[in-house]
Protein backbone atom coordinates (compact mmCIF):
# COMPACT_ATOMS: atom_id res chain seq x y z
CA UNK A 1 0.00 0.00 0.00
CA UNK A 2 1.29 3.12 -1.35
CA UNK A 3 0.80 6.74 1.18
CA UNK A 4 0.90 9.58 -0.51
CA UNK A 5 1.42 13.70 0.47
CA UNK A 6 1.24 15.80 -2.33
CA UNK A 7 2.04 19.54 -2.43
CA UNK A 8 1.72 21.18 -5.38
CA UNK A 9 3.35 24.46 -6.86
CA UNK A 10 0.90 25.85 -10.30
CA UNK A 11 2.72 28.60 -12.08
CA UNK A 12 1.04 30.63 -15.58
CA UNK A 13 2.97 32.12 -18.51
CA UNK A 14 1.65 33.64 -21.00
CA UNK A 15 2.11 34.56 -24.57
CA UNK A 16 0.93 36.27 -27.14
CA UNK A 17 -0.37 33.46 -28.69
CA UNK A 18 -1.71 32.13 -25.32
CA UNK A 19 -0.80 30.75 -22.09
CA UNK A 20 1.58 28.42 -21.26
CA UNK A 21 0.82 25.55 -18.31
CA UNK A 22 3.67 24.72 -15.67
CA UNK A 23 3.87 23.30 -12.64
CA UNK A 24 5.73 21.43 -9.91
CA UNK A 25 4.43 18.78 -7.95
CA UNK A 26 6.22 17.28 -4.50
CA UNK A 27 5.29 13.47 -3.04
CA UNK A 28 6.28 11.45 0.10
CA UNK A 29 5.70 7.85 -1.52
CA UNK A 30 5.52 5.21 1.19
CA UNK A 31 5.61 1.45 1.24
CA UNK A 32 3.90 -0.82 3.36
CA UNK A 33 7.90 -1.44 4.99
CA UNK A 34 7.26 2.49 5.73
CA UNK A 35 10.57 3.30 3.48
CA UNK A 36 9.42 6.70 2.17
CA UNK A 37 10.86 8.05 -1.39
CA UNK A 38 10.50 11.83 -1.81
CA UNK A 39 9.73 13.76 -5.33
CA UNK A 40 9.47 16.88 -6.66
CA UNK A 41 9.17 17.06 -9.97
CA UNK A 42 8.47 20.07 -12.70
CA UNK A 43 5.72 19.95 -15.66
CA UNK A 44 5.49 22.26 -17.94
CA UNK A 45 2.42 21.84 -20.64
CA UNK A 46 2.13 18.31 -19.38
CA UNK A 47 5.39 17.30 -20.17
CA UNK A 48 7.65 16.45 -17.48
CA UNK A 49 11.10 18.28 -17.46
CA UNK A 50 12.91 16.80 -14.86
CA UNK A 51 12.61 15.54 -11.42
CA UNK A 52 14.55 14.97 -7.62
CA UNK A 53 14.06 11.78 -6.67
CA UNK A 54 15.57 10.44 -3.06
CA UNK A 55 16.40 7.17 -4.25
CA UNK A 56 19.54 8.36 -7.03
CA UNK A 57 20.05 11.81 -4.28
CA UNK A 58 19.96 14.47 -6.93
CA UNK A 59 17.99 16.15 -9.65
CA UNK A 60 17.60 15.18 -13.25
CA UNK A 61 16.85 16.63 -16.12
CA UNK A 62 14.69 15.33 -19.25
CA UNK A 63 15.19 17.84 -21.84
CA UNK A 64 18.33 19.98 -23.06
CA UNK A 65 17.45 23.09 -20.83
CA UNK A 66 16.86 21.08 -18.22
CA UNK A 67 20.07 18.59 -18.18
CA UNK A 68 21.96 22.14 -17.83
CA UNK A 69 19.76 23.05 -15.09
CA UNK A 70 19.82 19.95 -13.05
CA UNK A 71 23.85 19.79 -13.60
CA UNK A 72 23.86 23.25 -11.66
CA UNK A 73 21.76 22.28 -9.32
CA UNK A 74 23.27 18.81 -8.48
CA UNK A 75 26.59 20.97 -7.69
CA UNK A 76 24.73 23.38 -5.59
CA UNK A 77 25.48 22.65 -1.71
CA UNK A 78 22.69 24.97 -0.57
CA UNK A 79 19.94 23.00 -2.77
CA UNK A 80 21.19 19.26 -2.24
CA UNK A 81 21.04 20.42 1.55
CA UNK A 82 17.21 21.61 1.39
CA UNK A 83 16.48 18.37 -0.46
CA UNK A 84 17.89 16.40 2.15
CA UNK A 85 15.92 18.41 4.87
CA UNK A 86 12.64 17.54 2.49
CA UNK A 87 13.51 13.80 2.60
CA UNK A 88 14.14 13.46 6.07
CA UNK A 89 10.81 15.29 7.06
CA UNK A 90 8.93 12.77 4.37
CA UNK A 91 10.43 9.74 6.67
CA UNK A 92 9.57 11.28 10.21
CA UNK A 93 6.16 12.97 9.68
CA UNK A 94 4.74 10.90 7.26
CA UNK A 95 4.67 7.24 8.86
CA UNK A 96 2.84 8.25 11.82
CA UNK A 97 0.50 10.25 10.03
CA UNK A 98 -0.80 7.24 7.95
CA UNK A 99 -0.68 5.03 11.07
CA UNK A 100 -3.11 7.11 12.56
CA UNK A 101 -5.42 7.41 9.56
CA UNK A 102 -5.23 4.21 8.83
CA UNK A 103 -6.45 2.24 12.22
CA UNK A 104 -9.42 0.11 11.81
CA UNK A 105 -12.86 1.43 11.85
CA UNK A 106 -15.66 -0.75 12.60
CA UNK A 107 -18.34 -0.31 10.13
CA UNK A 108 -22.18 1.19 11.44
CA UNK A 109 -24.67 -1.33 9.64
CA UNK A 110 -28.48 -0.13 9.45
CA UNK A 111 -30.66 -3.08 8.08
CA UNK A 112 -34.13 -2.14 6.72
CA UNK A 113 -37.14 -2.52 3.83
CA UNK A 114 -37.05 -0.68 1.00
CA UNK A 115 -40.18 -0.45 -1.94
CA UNK A 116 -39.20 -2.62 -4.81
CA UNK A 117 -40.01 -2.46 -8.65
CA UNK A 118 -39.96 -6.16 -9.16
CA UNK A 119 -43.31 -8.51 -9.97
CA UNK A 120 -41.59 -11.33 -8.69
CA UNK A 121 -40.53 -10.54 -4.91
CA UNK A 122 -42.81 -7.81 -3.08
CA UNK A 123 -40.55 -7.27 -1.06
CA UNK A 124 -36.93 -5.94 -0.21
CA UNK A 125 -34.35 -5.50 2.45
CA UNK A 126 -31.22 -3.43 2.21
CA UNK A 127 -28.40 -4.36 4.27
CA UNK A 128 -26.44 -0.98 4.55
CA UNK A 129 -22.50 -0.61 6.02
CA UNK A 130 -21.09 2.49 6.57
CA UNK A 131 -17.90 4.28 7.73
CA UNK A 132 -15.47 1.48 7.89
CA UNK A 133 -11.83 0.63 7.18
CA UNK A 134 -10.00 -0.99 6.26
CA UNK A 135 -12.02 -1.35 2.56
CA UNK A 136 -11.95 -5.29 2.82
CA UNK A 137 -15.70 -6.20 3.97
CA UNK A 138 -18.33 -9.04 3.16
CA UNK A 139 -22.32 -8.57 3.24
CA UNK A 140 -24.22 -11.50 2.63
CA UNK A 141 -27.76 -13.02 3.65
CA UNK A 142 -29.13 -15.74 5.53
CA UNK A 143 -32.60 -17.14 4.99
CA UNK A 144 -33.63 -19.23 8.52
CA UNK A 145 -29.64 -19.66 9.24
CA UNK A 146 -29.03 -20.73 5.09
CA UNK A 147 -26.70 -18.80 2.71
CA UNK A 148 -28.43 -17.02 0.02
CA UNK A 149 -27.05 -16.50 -3.31
CA UNK A 150 -30.28 -15.65 -5.69
CA UNK A 151 -32.03 -12.70 -5.56
CA UNK A 152 -29.28 -10.57 -4.33
CA UNK A 153 -27.63 -7.36 -5.57
CA UNK A 154 -24.69 -5.82 -3.48
CA UNK A 155 -22.36 -2.66 -4.59
CA UNK A 156 -18.67 -2.34 -4.20
CA UNK A 157 -16.88 -0.96 -1.40
CA UNK A 158 -17.77 3.11 -2.21
CA UNK A 159 -15.50 5.60 -0.98
CA UNK A 160 -16.35 8.22 1.21
CA UNK A 161 -13.35 10.10 0.57
CA UNK A 162 -11.94 10.26 3.93
CA UNK A 163 -10.71 7.07 4.23
CA UNK A 164 -13.65 5.31 5.08
CA UNK A 165 -15.91 2.94 3.53
CA UNK A 166 -19.38 2.19 3.04
CA UNK A 167 -21.44 -0.76 1.21
CA UNK A 168 -24.96 -1.95 -0.03
CA UNK A 169 -26.65 -4.91 0.13
CA UNK A 170 -30.01 -5.41 -1.25
CA UNK A 171 -32.16 -9.08 -0.92
CA UNK A 172 -35.43 -9.26 -2.80
CA UNK A 173 -37.75 -12.03 -1.24
CA UNK A 174 -41.31 -13.29 -0.70
CA UNK A 175 -42.42 -13.09 3.08
CA UNK A 176 -43.05 -16.59 4.88
CA UNK A 177 -44.75 -16.79 8.25
CA UNK A 178 -41.69 -17.67 11.25
CA UNK A 179 -39.27 -17.46 8.54
CA UNK A 180 -36.05 -15.33 9.57
CA UNK A 181 -33.95 -13.22 7.71
CA UNK A 182 -30.55 -12.36 8.41
CA UNK A 183 -27.43 -9.85 7.36
CA UNK A 184 -24.59 -10.86 8.50
CA UNK A 185 -21.14 -8.46 7.84
CA UNK A 186 -17.32 -9.97 8.41
CA UNK A 187 -14.82 -7.39 8.59
CA UNK A 188 -11.36 -7.10 10.16
CA UNK A 189 -12.43 -4.83 13.10
CA UNK A 190 -14.97 -7.83 13.94
CA UNK A 191 -13.66 -10.93 15.94
CA UNK A 192 -16.76 -13.00 14.60
CA UNK A 193 -19.13 -12.07 12.26
CA UNK A 194 -21.93 -10.48 13.23
CA UNK A 195 -25.45 -11.08 13.13
CA UNK A 196 -28.36 -8.45 11.98
CA UNK A 197 -31.94 -10.22 12.03
CA UNK A 198 -34.84 -8.44 10.44
CA UNK A 199 -37.55 -7.64 12.20
CA UNK A 200 -40.63 -7.47 10.25
CA UNK A 201 -42.48 -6.05 12.53
CA UNK A 202 -40.36 -3.01 14.34
CA UNK A 203 -40.78 -0.50 11.06
CA UNK A 204 -44.55 -0.75 11.48
CA UNK A 205 -44.29 -0.93 15.55
CA UNK A 206 -42.24 2.54 15.01
CA UNK A 207 -44.46 3.76 13.05
CA UNK A 208 -47.20 3.36 15.01
CA UNK A 209 -45.14 4.80 18.44
CA UNK A 210 -44.36 7.83 16.20
CA UNK A 211 -47.83 8.31 15.07
CA UNK A 212 -49.46 7.31 19.07
CA UNK A 213 -46.54 10.23 20.37
CA UNK A 214 -47.75 13.21 17.60
CA UNK A 215 -51.10 12.16 18.72
CA UNK A 216 -50.51 12.75 22.23
CA UNK A 217 -48.35 16.10 21.76
CA UNK A 218 -51.00 17.09 20.03
CA UNK A 219 -53.95 16.04 22.51
CA UNK A 220 -51.61 18.06 25.34
CA UNK A 221 -51.34 21.10 23.35
CA UNK A 222 -54.96 21.40 22.63
CA UNK A 223 -55.62 20.44 26.20
CA UNK A 224 -53.19 23.49 27.63
CA UNK A 225 -54.77 25.84 25.16
CA UNK A 226 -58.57 24.72 26.39
CA UNK A 227 -57.00 25.40 29.82
CA UNK A 228 -55.72 28.53 29.32
CA UNK A 229 -58.81 29.76 26.79
CA UNK A 230 -60.77 29.08 30.39
CA UNK A 231 -58.54 31.01 32.78
CA UNK A 232 -58.77 33.77 30.60
CA UNK A 233 -62.43 33.96 30.32
CA UNK A 234 -62.97 33.17 33.73
CA UNK A 235 -60.61 36.15 34.86
CA UNK A 236 -62.03 38.21 32.14
CA UNK A 237 -65.94 37.48 33.76
CA UNK A 238 -67.92 40.45 35.70
CA UNK A 239 -69.96 38.73 38.52
CA UNK A 240 -73.33 41.00 38.97
CA UNK A 241 -74.95 40.48 42.55
CA UNK A 242 -78.62 39.18 41.66
CA UNK A 243 -81.59 41.09 43.85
Amino acid sequence: MHARSCFSLLFLSFLRAGALFGYGVSRCLLTSTHEAVYLEQIYFNKVLLGQYNSTSGNFTGYTKIAKEVADDLNKNPSFLKQEQKNVETCKTKMPPAVELLSKPVEPYVKLRSVETVSSRHPGMLLCSAYNFYPKQIRVTWLRDGKMVTSDVTSSDELSNGNWLYQIHSYLEYAPRPGEKITCMVEHATLKEPTLYDWDPMSESQQNKIAVGTAGLVLGLVLFLVGVIYYKKNATDRVLVPSS
